[in-house]
């Protein structure tokens, strides 16, 4: 799954002026404004989503001299905000602090890790995925939004330059990626380079000139881009591609584990803590994940019985082999996945009091960067640049993409899932900060795996192959557990995370591979997905065993989703007050 949140951290990185001192609850919200006017001005395409125009024709500073001057705002930033009397926040405040404190104290930590100062791009999603992805994120309406994209494209060439002056020092310092998950990567560049500028992607805004645009600003505006591309991204990215067959694929890593790199264990358990927002040790996650492996096999077991099949390998190698289960052609693939997403949206309001008005669409994943990708993923999209959120559908390899697969992806991606969750949060009467700009992984992966088991609510798994596809699903993601920890803190081989996942789970192979490949080159972001689900079904159950019959599940779920992501901790105290006053609104009614 591609989130365009890659901001998330910058956005806590931000400009503190003036001395610390102790603050009320005013001089909170002034810093809190501060850090979102801020973070406007160094987040350009940011302040594009969000409907401000500061960040016109901008794609901001990714080099490692603005990395190192945010982290030390950062550092400022944080000896202010401690000063602040926390006690004398209202709740909400009290709420705002702990997230922003979270989010800047794990930027800081973060960035004391040359991997995280020098390593920029993994297996799939780098800076080089702007130029084809950025049509997608921005406002086509007018004159002066054209202008902005032509723009962008042109400062393209000296953001891919910064880009490329820090992969020179990771390779310097052993800090590249493994070789054994890099394999396509150079196809993969290959396929967003174009000798023409209107076979590109890049080119689809310019198909079909807008009535608000002249016909000589239209040519002029052709004429730029066109420039734009073949003079600037083009050459950029091939000047990206040749260095990486040249010198970067030369020296990547022979060690699958980040461990094994300079610091690398203490690197490790930084992602661990930062990724699923606990205190839990790659030992203790590892764990947990052969105990949720070992449980849902059980559950596939019994399946695969009910289907009449001997055991559940066999169910499974029916289910990765047998072409009923497999649509013939892309436009097949997506009509079943467009289908199956009308039929869920309707079960929403059963579930949810609050929906937003944000709608998605469902699309293919662009042919440029489906090749080794992920099953499907989802895009955020914006009411300010008039782009519905994108639940996108990989349609290559189709004899990877089972049928059966659909239900439990659909919840996850769209809705209940990501889109639900994120379109919200953009909706939510919080401060933008808050609303635009903080993103932890343990809460909005969890939600989206919390909301597959949803599905069992709908009636999604009417049958054993469904069924079996959700287990899977869940599977996959306890496996991750597994894997992830087995591969950077415990040694494991690329081919030994391969065989587990293949042994566990009914992924096919391709997947599989795809799969690992990226937990090796994002360590630990594989983590939060299960940590997060199985802490809001914790508290699903408490909130059920405390009230009873007054259990209200939309309340509970509106409840979890007010007040955006967060840290599974401050998630736990929110809907504990929320329990306690249903609880004590049933005694009264009670007596």
């Amino acid at each position: 799954m591609r989130f365009k949140l890659m901001l998330a951290t910058a956005v806590l990185a931000v400009a503190a002026n003036g001395a610390a001192h102790a603050a009320p609850a005013d001089d909170y919200t002034e810093l809190r404004e501060e850090i979102w006017q801020y973070t406007l001005d160094q987040n350009p395409m940011m302040a594009t989503s969000v409907g401000d125009r500061r960040g016109d024709g901008k794609l901001g500073d990714n080099s490692l001299t603005a990395y190192d001057a945010s982290i030390a705002e950062s550092r400022a930033f944080l000896a202010r905000l401690n000063a602040i009397d926390i006690a004398a926040l209202p709740q909400d405040l009290s709420v705002d602090y702990a997230i922003v404190k979270r989010g800047l104290e794990d930027a800081i930590a973060e960035s004391a890790f040359d991997h995280s100062r020098y390593i920029t791009f993994t297996n799939r999603y780098g800076w080089f995925s702007i130029p084809a992805s950025l049509s997608y994120g921005s406002p086509f309406f007018t004159l002066t939004d054209y202008q902005s994209y032509v723009s962008r494209l042109e400062a393209f060439s000296a953001y891919n330059d910064a880009a490329l002056s820090r992969t020179r020092e990771a390779v310097a310092r052993g800090l590249t990626q493994p070789c054994i998950a890099m394999e396509g990567f150079e196809a993969s560049l290959g396929g967003q380079i174009f000798s023409q500028a209107e076979d590109s992607p890049s080119w689809g805004p310019f198909a079909k000139r807008p009535g608000t645009i002249s016909q000589q600003d239209w040519a002029a505006l052709k004429t730029r881009a066109e420039t734009a591309l073949e003079q600037g991204v083009f050459p950029a990215l091939q000047e990206f591609a040749d260095y990486y067959a040249a010198e970067y694929a030369l020296k990547c890593r022979t060690e699958t584990g980040i461990s094994a790199t300079p610091g690398g264990a203490a690197y490790y358990a930084n992602r661990v803590a930062n990724y699923t927002t606990t205190d839990m040790t790659p030992d203790q996650i590892h764990n947990l994940g052969l105990s949720e492996v070992a449980r849902i096999r059980a559950e596939m077991d019994t399946v695969a019985a009910g289907a009449g099949f001997d055991s559940r390998e066999t169910f499974i190698e029916h289910l990765r082999t047998d072409p009923q289960y497999y649509a013939k052609t892309p436009e097949e693939l997506m009509q079943a996945a467009g289908s199956l997403a009308k039929h869920i949206d309707g079960w929403m309001p059963r579930l949810f009091g609050k929906l937003p008005r944000q709608p998605y669409t469902v699309l293919p994943i662009p042919a440029a960067d489906a090749p080794g990708n992920t099953t499907a993923y989802y895009e955020p999209g914006s009411l300010q640049t008039g782009q519905a959120g994108i639940y996108r559908v990989n349609t290559t390899e189709l004899d990877q993409r089972p049928l059966w697969e659909l239900p439990a992806l659909g919840v996850h991606e769209a809705v209940p899932g990501h889109h639900h969750q994120i379109a919200l949060q953009q909706e939510l009467d919080i401060h933008p900060l808050r609303r635009n700009g903080t993103f932890f992984t343990a809460f909005v992966e969890g939600w989206g795996l919390y909301s597959e088991r949803l599905g069992i609510e709908m009636g999604l798994y009417d049958t054993p192959a469904k069924e079996m596809g959700r287990l899977s699903y869940e599977m996959w993601r306890a496996t991750r557990l597994v894997v992830d920890t087995g591969i950077h803190s415990k040694g494991w081989s690329k081919q030994r995370a391969v065989d587990f996942m293949l042994e566990n789970t009914a992924l096919t192979a391709a997947n599989v591979d795809a799969e690992v490949n990226r937990y090796i080159t994002g360590p630990g972001q594989a983590l939060a997905y299960k940590i997060g689900e199985l802490k809001i079904r914790e508290l699903r159950q408490r909130a059920s065993d405390a009230l009873g019959a007054n259990f209200d599940l939309r309340a509970f779920h509106d409840t979890v989703l007010e007040n955006g992501a967060v840290p599974l901790s401050v998630l736990e105290d929110h809907v504990n007050r929320w329990l306690a006053r249903q609880s004590a609104g049933s005694e009264s009614a009670a007596q």
